[in-house]
């Protein structure tokens, strides 16, 4: 990035012109005044020159927009404070040697979808031996053994499981989002495991759409990973963490 940079803005075809696109629904009938309320909505937000580039009904009284505006807005980038992962991602074959060299027995991670969430999808493809786009889950890694318990599992029951198994990382999927749902429930867990006392006897990692590093730690948690990460992206923060606090490692 050019360390000159200081102030930015949105911009769509220039530079700095500030163009954002937004796309949203209306309890309203698609038409005239559907559209003036879209534009009216944008006008609300600070932006400038709203126009619909894309509209259509979704029923007889709600209506979807795609819009362009333009924003005044900038943001001083020098004033942020980014909160990062400070770890280097390993290849599965560089995970498997890095257990086997620094581990005395097999390192064991369990993970659910958790609450009333029974979408799957995002535990599956770290945990699952097919993985994800290519990529390989949990399963298929030596040195560690997976738990996947699925679905709409409750907190209670995945700190009972995870004490039976002897866990040393437990895994957290969150895909619903609504009304902050998914805040509730990672948050009642941590809870959980400090009531019992537990909290230091695992690395807990949560993940989701709607999940990053900074509200993981915000949160309690150990890390966070969002959209677009591969079981080695997890294995490779657990297993170094695991080897920092000594937890079946060959130097413990």
């Amino acid at each position: 990035m050019n360390q000159k940079i200081k102030w930015i803005r949105p911009y769509g075809d220039t530079e700095n012109d500030g163009k954002v696109q937004l796309s949203f629904s209306l309890p309203i009938p698609q038409g005239p005044l559907g559209d003036e309320a879209a534009k009216n909505i944008l006008l609300q937000m600070g932006l400038h020159d709203p126009s619909i580039v894309h509209s259509e009904a979704l029923s007889d009284n709600f209506s979807f927009y795609i819009m362009y505006g333009r924003a005044e807005h900038q943001v001083d980038i020098t004033t942020l404070n980014v909160v990062t992962m400070d770890h280097d991602v390993m290849s599965k074959e560089d995970i498997e040697s890095f257990i086997e060299e620094n581990f005395t027995e097999p390192l064991v991670f369990i993970g659910a979808s958790t609450g009333t969430d029974a979408h799957t999808v995002g535990i599956d493809a770290i945990m699952n031996m097919k993985g994800y786009n290519g990529q390989y889950g949990l399963e298929r890694y030596k040195g560690i053994k997976a738990i996947n318990l699925g679905g709409q599992v409750d907190n209670e029951v995945l700190l009972e499981k995870a004490i039976e198994a002897k866990a040393d990382v437990i895994l957290i999927s969150q895909t619903v989002t609504q009304k902050d749902v998914h805040i509730q429930n990672l948050t009642s867990f941590i809870e959980l495991l400090e009531a019992e006392n537990k909290r230091d006897d695992f690395i807990v990692i949560i993940g989701g759409p709607r999940i990053h590093h900074a509200l993981a730690k915000e949160l309690g948690y150990d890390a966070g990973f969002g959209p677009k990460k591969y079981a080695f992206d997890v294995a490779s923060f657990a297993v170094k963490k695991l080897k920092l606090k000594g937890i079946k490692t060959k130097t413990s």
